[in-house]
This record gives structure tokens, sequence and C-alpha cells, in this order.
């Protein structure tokens, strides 16, 4: 018995027929998105790095994920509304370090919030503990215990006849770091002065005030706020000729400061791209403990030692893991 032979029109309404229809049809994945909240502006180089960490996971912007920048160019008071914004657009992962993780935590406790650093996530009472965070917060912490304490040493070191000390610090800034410094301070007989600021213009007057107290040298604890200002701090303490140690090395690499003592903050922000990644992937904030640094790195401006007129102790240089002549 002969098959009847499909024609050409048979075989179009064959094939249309198993196409189903768009009503019953598999949902195409849904591209998710990343808010990333920063108190500077752009470009911004520990961005740059947390994306260079999400392409190493596979993500490519625009193709198939998102991101939202909101920058609130160094006005902390604009914090609230841009982490209610990214709350209203229902993101699914925020990303926001130290203050501005406190900031986006009060704006949601339901949206995953990636900390690519942060001072100190428990005392801040960002977090419940560093190996069970619990709540919508989690990450990486920028400071160890004694960190503070190690800029005075270091500085005293480079300053032996060091006996007074001014110290830079930030309302938003944990006050264990203070702590920590003035019992570093103490321990090595030294006169320690806390300069409180909270806007650029402050800056001028605390570095009046430190010369006034016949200050030798200068310490500015860790802050977001002074690294959107860094231009600003490193310009007044050469002009009033005063040894400043900083927390993060684009404080002298690039900028002119003397020395910084400090994580690596770019290798923490590439390395937030995996928390996002986990979170996406169906992990819980709450579940996912938050990693300390273990690799502190010490970099030396003797271009800008030369012009105070100090000569860097050999003991110093050899510890040095960057030397800018």
């Amino acid at each position: 018995m002969r098959r009847p032979r499909l024609t050409a029109l048979a075989i179009l309404a064959l094939a249309l027929a198993a196409i189903p229809l768009s009503g019953s049809a598999q949902p195409v994945g849904k591209v998710p998105r990343i808010g990333i909240l920063r108190t500077g502006s752009p470009p911004d180089p520990f961005v740059e790095a947390f994306r260079q960490g999400l392409r190493e996971l596979g993500y490519d912007e625009g193709r198939n994920i998102g991101i939202e920048y909101r920058w609130a160019e160094g006005r902390d008071e604009r914090l609230p509304g841009l982490a209610a914004d990214l709350v209203r657009l229902k993101v699914d992962v925020i990303v926001a370090g130290g203050s501005q993780a406190l900031v986006a935590k009060r704006a949601t406790i339901t949206i995953p919030i990636v900390m690519p650093v942060a001072n100190d996530p428990v005392g801040e009472r960002i977090v419940a503990s560093l190996a069970r965070p619990g709540g919508n917060v989690t990450g990486l912490a920028f400071l160890s215990e004694g960190l503070p304490g190690k800029w005075v040493e270091l500085l005293k070191e480079v300053l032996p006849g060091m006996s007074r000390l001014a110290v830079l610090w930030h309302p938003a800034t944990e006050a264990g770091q203070l702590k920590v410094a003035e019992a570093a301070a103490r321990s090595l007989g030294v006169r320690l002065r806390a300069l409180k600021v909270q806007r650029p213009d402050d800056f001028g007057p605390a570095f009046a005030e430190a010369e006034r107290n016949h200050a030798e040298g200068l310490i500015t604890l860790s802050s977001p706020f002074f690294y959107a200002h860094r231009a600003q701090l490193v310009e007044l303490a050469a002009k009033h000729r005063l040894p400043t140690m900083y927390h993060q090395q684009e404080f002298v690499v690039g900028s002119g400061g003397l020395m910084s003592y400090g994580p690596n903050l770019r290798d923490l922000f590439r390395r937030a791209a995996t928390y996002v990644d986990k979170i996406l992937k169906g992990a819980k904030p709450a579940d996912l403990p938050i990693e300390q640094p273990t690799k502190f790195e010490l970099v030396i401006n003797l271009k800008t030692a030369r012009a105070l007129g100090l000569t860097i102790p050999p003991s110093v240089l050899a510890r040095a893991d960057e030397v800018i002549e």
C-alpha cells in the first residue's frame, strides 16, 4: 500500500503546529540586576575590579547581567535616597561597602547586600557575626583588629622622635579604630590628638589644629569619605609638611601621599563578585561567612619623603611591597 506523499504546504503546517503557543512556551531566563551604591564618583577602579570579577565568573554586563550604578559624588547625605532608588528598582543584589552597606540595610531587609569592604561589620552592627552574618548582608571585611595600631607603629618607626600624633576620623568610622590607635600611641609614649571631620570644609581647620598642637605626624582612619577626598588630604599634608600614614595605597600611588599600609582593595572588590555569584545561584547571605584579608601591603613614596626631608629607615624599606622613587 502506497503511503501518501506530504506536500510542502502540509510539511509547513506540521512544523508550525509543533511550535508551542506563546502562552505555553517556557519563559526566557530573567537577566539579574545588581545595584552598586558608592560614596564617590566614576570612574572608580574598585567598581572596575568588581566587574572584572564578574567577567571571570562568566557574567557579561548587558548580556546576562545588568548593573544599576548609584553615585553619591562625595555627599553622604545622598546615600539613603540612592539606596531607596535601588530598592524601588527591585534589584537582585546590592553591592555596597561599609557605611554604604549600613545605609542599604536600613532601606531593605529582603534584598541581599554584598560588602566588598567593611571596617568592622560586627561592631557597626551590620552583621551578627563574621561566621554567620544573619540577615541579608555578607561580604568581606577590610580591617583586622590591630591594623590601626600598626599604622601608629609604622609611623613611629619612620619618625622615631615623634611624641605628638594627630588622627583624622569621620563619624561614619567605627570608634573602635580610634581606640586601637590610642592604645598603640600610649604604649609608644606618643600623645594622640583626635581630629573629627564631617565635611570637606573641615579638612583645612583640622590640619591647622594639628599644626597648632605641634603634631609631628598624622594618620587617617579608614573611611570611604577620606578616600573620596584623598587628593585634598594629600595636598594639605604636603602644605603643612606633615608626614602622614594612610589606610589605602591609592593615597600614595598616583596621589603622592607618603605611605600606606592595608589590604589590596581591588582584590577585595574582585572577590566580592564570588559572593554575588553564589547569591544569584541561590545561597542566602545569612549563611555566607564574611572573609577577612590575609595579606597587607606597605607602600612608600620616596619622592614625597625627600620633599619632607625624611629618610625612611632601611628596616622599613625592606618590608615595603612597593617603593615609589
